[in-house]
């Protein structure tokens, strides 16, 4: 049963790192006017409204068990989660900004396993097994094949920033929020003490204090946007879609697979975005981009067969 639970967390965590890999293509499609801080505030919006009116219809309140622990787990990992998501939005929009898309895309969800895995060691004291090392290492590996593929194109066409201190720390700040945000899910979903706190609670709470937070920031760092229909219908895609099922997905996988395991599996991500960039975007794979994809794949596969040895 362990290993059947196991098999369904990491394919839930593959779907939903196939969700997200759709975001960059559909951020293509945005005005060049739009802000990027408004781009993933937008995201975080519609995804707390989408949250927010499953968990009324559904009448999710009935089912949480209303005893003091657990209200104090909801508060507790609520806002511990919204806040690290809305921490996430923000560092890693500043820090692309000032490194660029690539390296900054790299450093930010490439540090977010090895976070994870000294985060786990804090909190349990336990080191992530060997598999689990070298499927992140293959897959971080891969992951920075891709990216600083996409370096070097900008740095030859003279459009890449240059490198900023200021800038990876605002990546690496990132890469630690989503593997904060992924530990405080899984504290509160699948907690050591038996009460659990149910899925559209925890989504609906901690989406709507990210959203809170972000969407402020945006205008106080943008100002008021100017939408048009294609910005509106590229927020609500990427709002529903690969933000609010992605994360359905990843917060129902929590309950079956190491934390650590879900962020590295989640570098899964590029293989979406790698297959849009050539389909939709029309984009030419490079050698060293192929090598990277391949490098993902055998370090997500390597991961994933050291979970299911685990459970």
């Amino acid at each position: 049963m362990k290993s059947l639970n196991a098999t369904s967390g990491i394919a839930l965590v593959l779907c939903a790192a196939a969700l997200w890999g759709t975001t960059g293509t559909a951020q293509t499609f945005v005005s060049p006017g739009l802000s990027p801080l408004w781009f993933g505030a937008l995201r975080l919006g519609v995804a707390a409204l989408a949250f927010t009116l499953f968990f009324i219809a559904t009448n999710v309140i009935n089912t949480l068990t209303l005893r003091q622990y657990s209200i104090k787990l909801l508060l507790f990992t609520g806002f511990g989660a919204g806040l690290s998501m809305a921490a996430y939005n923000l560092a890693f929009f500043a820090g692309v900004k000032a490194v660029g898309v690539a390296l900054g895309t790299v450093i930010a969800i490439g540090s977010g396993p090895v976070w994870a895995g000294v985060l786990q060691l804090l909190l349990t004291r336990k080191l992530p097994k060997a598999g689990w090392w070298a499927g992140t290492a293959l897959a971080v590996a891969g992951g920075a094949l891709m990216a600083l593929q996409g370096q070097a194109a900008g740095a030859s066409g003279g459009s890449a920033p240059a490198l900023s201190a200021s800038g990876v720390a605002l990546c690496l700040c990132a890469g630690l929020s989503y593997a904060a945000y992924t530990l405080f899910c899984q504290r509160a979903l699948a907690p050591s003490k038996g009460v659990a706190v149910p899925t559209a609670t925890l989504t609906s709470f901690a989406f709507t204090v990210a959203a809170a937070v972000a969407l402020p920031w945006a205008w106080y760092g943008a100002g008021t946007p100017a939408l048009n229909t294609t910005d509106i219908a590229a927020a609500l895609f990427v709002g529903l879609a690969a933000t609010a099922l992605a994360y359905a997905l990843y917060a129902k996988a929590l309950q079956h697979i190491n934390a650590a395991t879900a962020v590295t599996l989640a570098l899964g991500e590029p293989v979406t975005a790698f297959v849009l960039a050539i389909l939709v975007v029309g984009e030419s794979p490079t050698a060293l981009a192929a090598a990277g994809l391949g490098l993902v794949v055998l370090g997500v596969w390597v991961t994933a067969r050291s979970e299911l040895r685990r459970g």
